[in-house]
């Protein structure tokens, strides 16, 4: 199958390099374009627009460290960023509209085999509710 925007759903964590190296091979190999998204639900829906960290002036909806390491995350990718979209929020609802309103046909995410996430999986909420296809990374 051909790919032709891969959406990557990182968390504020380094293990999120395991699941960027896994989306920036796929689109290399594909010669699809690359998008991430970081969706912050600690505090609920702040902000209820993503804005694109590319392109944005402003501090954006999360703290300064936060911003920070997810600039990070820009830098370390070893392939041009077509958006980088930050916000607050449900995870699943916002990529739900995020996917269908950016074209996006193959959504990239991790999932940690921890004893947490037994209990809370943020995986299995994309998988129920994701619009397209979805590649799920063992961290």
């Amino acid at each position: 199958m051909k790919y032709n925007h891969i959406l990557v759903a990182l968390e504020l964590s380094e293990d999120s390099h395991v699941v960027i190296d896994r989306a920036v091979f796929l689109a290399k190999q594909l010669g699809a374009q690359l998008s991430f998204v970081h969706i912050d639900g600690t505090h609920g829906e702040i902000y209820p627009e993503l804005i694109d960290l590319q392109r944005s002036t402003d501090d954006g909806p999360l703290n300064n460290e936060a911003m920070e390491q997810l600039r990070g995350f820009m830098s370390y990718a070893d392939h041009p960023l077509k958006q980088f979209l930050v916000g607050t929020g449900d995870l699943s609802d916002k990529l739900q509209a995020t996917i269908v309103e950016n074209d996006v046909d193959l959504l990239v995410c991790g999932h940690h085999h921890d004893f947490w996430s037994r209990i809370v999986s943020y995986s299995k909420h994309l998988i129920d509710k994701s619009p397209v296809d979805i590649l799920v990374v063992p961290i």
